[in-house]
């Protein structure tokens, strides 16, 4: 792994933002590839004056967009047809495909917004969103808000501490920590406004 992390430090030194673009995109279709490999360098590229913020922020924002949108097409042409043949071998029955129609019906924007934001979670949101025939404009909002909140807080290690291996892997334990408790935080928040909204409609009807 360490590597592979090495190597795609290289590839975006040496390609710069375009190296950025494919690493991004390529690590939502084919790889899962660790943000934080890729970002906290970058930001501290951008500390070392060798890149800059904004145009790291939008490359970075722009391939996860569009590595997204790939699987999210894929999913949505051939998501369905593969599992209606296979599923059963995984024991994803056509019921379950119902039951995420329906969750992602009602709840897809926040599942793809906060699923951007967890590790491990993110690179995968976008095969149920696109299974699920969800709106691929409201896809694209959140799978950049939460995919640019990340990424940013990651540019932001970097450039604070991105020259320090020891203390990233010593602070990026808490950072995660953080990041979990805020998506808990979103998702709480949510609930709530979802009840009451839920409330408000059964009261007028």
């Amino acid at each position: 792994m360490e590597t592979f992390a090495s190597w795609l430090v290289d590839l975006v030194h040496s390609f710069g933002y375009a190296g950025l673009f494919i690493t991004m995109f390529f690590g939502n279709v084919l790889v899962p590839i660790p943000v934080e490999a890729i970002m906290i360098p970058a930001g501290y590229l951008v500390q070392q004056g060798e890149m800059n913020l904004w145009v790291v922020i939008g490359s970075a924002i722009a391939g996860d967009i569009g590595g997204s949108l790939f699987s999210y097409y894929f999913a949505l042409h051939f998501g369905r047809r593969f599992l209606f043949a296979y599923g059963k071998y995984v024991f994803f029955t056509h019921d379950k495909i119902e039951m995420l129609d329906k969750f992602f019906a009602g709840h897809g924007e926040i599942s793809v917004l906060t699923g951007r934001l967890v590790p491990g979670l993110r690179h995968f949101m976008a095969f149920p969103a696109g299974l699920s025939h969800m709106n691929v404009k409201k896809f694209a909002v959140y799978t950049g808000v939460g995919g640019g909140l990340w990424m940013s807080t990651l540019i932001l290690v970097g450039y604070m501490i991105g020259g320090n291996k020891a203390l990233v892997r010593h602070y990026m334990t808490y950072i995660e920590i953080g990041i979990i408790a805020g998506v808990i935080g979103m998702i709480v928040l949510y609930m709530r406004h979802h009840r009451k909204k839920t409330g408000a409609s059964d009261g007028v009807a």
